[in-house]
């Protein structure tokens, strides 16, 4: 981990997330928009309307759904890190940026958005965590 970073939520769940959320966005019927319009929350019903029964949606939904909104703003925080938003060094900034603007739905968000493992990995990776580790 880097020095003065400090991630609360533990990386294996991160870890865990990252490995299952890219197993549903690989399922044949998960079609995701390339560009969402991140100002309108109604392009996150769009790309989940279809999965209320999936249960491999039901169980990251739930698995953040049962974290603490702290814990939650982590993961968006984390998100935006890997996405490019913020630098390593900008992980605070996001952490308040992601606690303002929390919501119940943000296991949602998360999985609405295309490429979400792949951000969560590089942010895991940019506060020097990796998921090889973690397993």
């Amino acid at each position: 981990m880097r020095g003065d970073i400090m991630m609360q939520l533990n990386p294996s769940f991160v870890c865990w997330f990252i490995e299952h959320t890219r197993e549903f966005h690989a399922q044949e019927d998960v079609l995701l928009p390339e560009e969402p319009d991140e100002g309108d929350e109604d392009w996150i019903d769009e790309a989940l309307a279809e999965h209320g029964e999936n249960v491999l949606y039901l169980e990251l939904k739930n698995a953040v759904d049962d974290l603490d909104p702290g814990f939650q703003a982590e993961l968006v925080a984390l998100m935006w890190l890997g996405r490019g938003d913020y630098g390593a060094e900008e992980w605070n900034a996001a952490l308040v940026e992601a606690r303002a603007g929390w919501n119940p739905r943000t296991a949602d968000y998360l999985l609405a958005t295309p490429m979400a493992a792949d951000y969560l990995a590089e942010g895991l990776a940019m506060l020097g965590h990796d998921c090889e580790d973690e397993t």
